[in-house]
């Protein structure tokens, strides 16, 4: 039994993807302004951040329905290529144009050393992501999400091509005031660097998007209270089996429950969906259940509990 309704992006993912733009747009202005390589490769990082983001939320060439039934038989999320590969084409582009203007910069040695500004713009940008995060974070721990381990992923790759940016354009000033020209070179190496990041993200983007990622399992605790819940329908007896995986913003549970061996199938259905319908209700995030059932078996020493009373086989040896 599947329920369809729409997915409603939490406000943390929003949050996130329009921080990225106003991010990608500050570094990306004041790196043209000032002819900075190094920020013009963080403003590629910032976008290809927001790409990621506007990519994972943007619905496939399939509808909802499609996309969760081929979640929950495969147990990977569902592959949407077309928007992820879309924008990794232009993020290819741009990574490969920028590692080729840096690369000519340090052949034919025509470097400057960055303007003050420059420095302030990556501090500033520095302190706006790092802000950006504790508010997704706080949004994400208050609607407790599960992509909690993402979400602190994607701020440590972003994290890392903001230091190697600091550290070329840091570097290259070093290199001005200390007399040391070859320092100067740091700068377009920064910028190479992060563009190969970039190449790396965009590459692991369209694998994820392509082959899908797996579909991860719910906390303990939360697993734990949907077997509670199914325990307390009338006729299940155990529950023997159970397993909840997050894909994307939906839930998907699989469970098998024993009943009575002496009830008919129809009766047996009717109990599987009870308990469907009492874990749909109750759990709103919860779109996918599906509930085998198999007669309960008791098992020695408690096997005269699933046997008739009016046994042929003696209790006593003879």
């Amino acid at each position: 039994m599947t329920r369809e309704q729409a997915v409603i992006p939490e406000p943390a993912t929003w949050t996130g993807i329009v921080g990225d733009i106003v991010l990608g747009l500050l570094l990306g202005t004041v790196g043209l302004l000032y002819g900075s390589l190094a920020l013009l490769a963080g403003a590629l990082y910032s976008a290809y951040d927001a790409a990621a983001g506007v990519a994972a939320r943007l619905p496939g060439p399939g509808n909802i329905r499609l996309r969760r039934e081929s979640s929950a038989s495969t147990g990977k999320e569902s592959p949407e290529p077309l928007p992820a590969i879309f924008f990794s084409v232009f993020l290819l582009m741009g990574s490969v144009q920028l590692g080729i203007a840096a690369i000519t910069d340090i052949a034919e040695a025509d470097t400057a050393p960055p303007e003050t500004f420059v420095l302030a713009a990556v501090l500033l940008s520095m302190a706006l992501r790092e802000t950006l995060f504790q508010v997704k974070l706080r949004l994400t721990r208050r609607k407790a999400d599960v992509d909690l381990q993402s979400l602190v992923e994607k701020h440590r790759q972003s994290l890392f091509s903001s230091v190697i940016v600091l550290a070329g354009i840091f570097g290259a000033m070093g290199g001005q005031a200390w007399d040391l020209p070859a320092m100067a070179y740091l700068e377009p190496s920064a910028a190479i660097l992060v563009a190969l990041h970039v190449l790396i993200q965009v590459y692991r983007l369209v694998k994820r998007s392509v082959y899908g990622s797996p579909a991860s399992q719910l906390r303990e605790e939360d697993a734990a209270s949907l077997i509670e819940t199914v325990q307390r329908v009338h006729g299940v007896i155990t529950v023997d089996d159970l397993k909840a995986q997050e894909n994307g913003h939906y839930v998907t549970v699989t469970a098998r429950i024993s009943v009575n061996p002496k009830i008919t199938v129809m009766e047996a259905n009717d109990i599987a969906n009870r308990a469907k319908m009492l874990l749909l209700n109750r759990f709103s995030h919860i779109t996918d259940v599906r509930i085998q059932v198999a007669p309960y078996e008791a098992g020695y020493p408690y096997k005269s509990n699933t046997e008739e009373s009016d046994s042929d086989l003696p209790n006593l040896l003879q």
